[in-house]
């Protein structure tokens, strides 16, 4: 894809692919298995993304058996054996052990092999392929890069969350408490959802996670945010199943949004 502008967008947990390393993710119902995926954020966002010509970088694989968000080294030793972390550290982790509804996932913690070749699966293809869009940015003349990190989220706070009880805004947009993209980006993109029909919070209750840790960094041009849209607009956050009608609705709204944003980045460079 040519590289028109400097915008790209990531979806790190949309995948449902469960590979051969974490056997037990395929014992477990439906309804827990998909409790914390992003389930249809690539659907929602991908029309957009290609009539706008926004690059995509998005993974295949289940983020319980190992998550874009974090890094490697988020494990302890309910995870992996032996690893130096004390148990609970990284309950939800780069390997994830209970979910947000406090289910069990894994049985037993894994081996380190196993877990090295869940970062050589997994891990390294998604990185490597962000890194090679921030170079194809560069190598199209643009001396910034803005980079939209796109998740879902309950529309309410569990006990495992910093919002136990509390509704959600439709859309939570996170910068690292500031610290991953230049302001003007945050503006423009809480604008962009706000005109587009959709209730916006911002730091709160995400505040950005490894993706914007990783790669948002203004001192280098590189700005990144993360944007959570709330489940209960688009499906039964129960069954995990799609509400067409509303989910029609919101791939509309998603569409007028990162228009707007695209429209409106040349004046942030």
């Amino acid at each position: 894809m040519e590289i028109t502008a400097p915008l790209i967008v990531t979806i790190p947990h949309s995948g449902e692919k469960i590979p051969p390393q974490t056997p037990w993710l395929n014992t477990l119902p439906e309804e827990i298995l998909m409790c914390d995926v992003d389930r249809y954020v690539d659907f929602l966002y991908e029309p957009a993304l290609h009539k706008l010509k926004i690059p995509l970088v998005k993974t295949e694989w289940h983020r319980y058996a190992a998550d874009m968000n974090r890094i490697p080294e988020d494990i302890d030793e309910s995870s992996v054996i032996g690893n130096a972390n004390k148990a609970g550290m990284f309950n939800r982790g780069f390997h994830w052990v209970i979910t947000t509804y406090k289910h069990q996932l894994m049985p037993a913690p894994m081996t380190q092999q196993t877990h090295d070749e869940l970062v050589k699966l997994v891990y390294e293809p998604f990185h490597s392929s962000i890194r090679d869009m921030y170079s194809k940015v560069h190598a199209a003349g643009f001396k910034k890069t803005f980079h939209i990190d796109a998740h879902s989220m309950p529309s309410v706070g569990t006990s495992e969350h910093r919002d136990p009880g509390e509704r959600r805004a439709d859309i939570v947009v996170s910068d690292s408490k500031g610290k991953s993209c230049d302001p003007k980006f945050k503006d423009l993109v809480i604008a962009a959802y706000v005109t587009a029909g959709f209730k916006v919070g911002y730091n709160w209750p995400y505040f950005g996670g490894r993706v914007t840790e990783q790669y948002g960094n203004p001192s280098r041009e590189q700005h990144t945010l993360q944007v959570e849209m709330n489940r209960e607009l688009y499906m039964d956050e129960k069954t995990k199943k799609l509400k067409p009608e509303e989910a029609k609705k919101v791939q509309e709204k998603v569409f007028f949004a990162l228009d707007y944003i695209r429209k409106n980045l040349h004046s942030l460079y």
